[in-house]
């Protein structure tokens, strides 16, 4: 009798946006967008949101006006990892996110499943160029 391989099926993983500027993702470029930078001192939680949509505004709305851009991320996470996690409403009711204490982060990041991608980018307007004056 011959046995049969048996087939392996990757553990099922929640998709995740996250809203952030240059800096921030800077630092998920140098973990090889494997990973969230560790929080600053006067950040207590690390907030992933559930839609899309509420992570595009917050990257328009927000991030390029502090820093003149915003770029959207995307990444997935094992779900039964995310189950101690509650889910937020921090608003409307698709204003939807996870509160990851920032002592947790690195154990968050161990359980992030492939790479954190960037899926849009927005930019502050740029002025019209001026028209050269003739001497």
């Amino acid at each position: 009798m011959t046995s049969r391989p048996v087939p392996v099926h990757p553990a099922p993983t929640t998709t995740l946006w996250r809203p952030t500027g240059p800096e921030e993702l800077a630092l998920v470029e140098a973990a090889d967008r494997r990973a969230w930078p560790p929080r600053l001192p006067d950040q207590p939680i690390f907030y992933p949101v559930l839609n899309e949509d509420y992570a595009i505004r917050i990257a328009r709305d927000w991030n390029v006006p502090a820093s003149g851009v915003g770029y959207v991320t995307r990444f997935e996470v094992d779900t039964a990892f995310l189950a101690r996690y509650p889910v937020r409403q921090a608003g409307g009711r698709t204003i939807l996110e996870l509160w990851v204490p920032a002592e947790e982060l690195a154990e968050f990041n161990r359980h992030i499943v492939g790479r954190i991608e960037v899926v849009h980018e927005f930019r502050a307007p740029q002025p019209p160029p001026q028209p050269q004056s003739q001497p």
